[in-house]
């Protein structure tokens, strides 16, 4: 019993840097590679014409258990809700009917996207660098990178 109390303990601290860096409001600042990842991803042309020229607005929270992510831009307003571990089936904001989980891999919040009915599966990584929200989008070998500066 003690033994599950100090793992629980463990995994509870191990996720409060990653968790306490990423809540707050962001600003986009760039992107590398974006409108070759969501060809690969399935996005079709219209949607990444739109979505390559959009400068998003991210906002993360924790209550509890439970994380929020609002996206907003002139685009789209985009929310999700999830547990950490636990399977969520969402339609992204491109879109895709996925199932994704996300977990805390060292100090990167990670969540893997499982396409539905022959959607392609990828892999979301958020982490802090320098004071900055980076987040590496990877489908098979195509790969994006978005960074956001925390807003005043």
């Amino acid at each position: 019993m003690f033994a599950a109390f100090l793992r629980t303990a463990h995994c509870a601290l191990k996720n409060m840097p990653i968790q306490s860096d990423i809540v707050g409001k962001w600003n986009f600042v760039s992107s590398e590679n974006f409108d070759e990842y969501l060809k690969e991803v399935g996005v079709g042309w219209a949607v990444r014409t739109i979505a390559t020229k959009t400068k998003p607005t991210l906002e993360f929270a924790v209550k509890g258990d439970e994380w929020t992510m609002n996206s907003n831009s002139t685009f789209k307003n985009y929310s999700l809700k999830w547990k950490l571990g636990a399977a969520s089936d969402e339609k992204t904001a491109d879109g895709r009917d996925v199932s994704s989980v996300f977990n805390v891999e060292g100090d990167k919040l990670v969540q893997v996207e499982t396409g539905k009915g022959g959607g392609k599966d990828s892999r979301i990584e958020r982490y802090i660098e320098n004071g900055k929200l980076v987040i590496v989008c990877t489908c098979n070998n195509v790969k994006c990178t978005r960074v956001y500066e925390k807003a005043a």
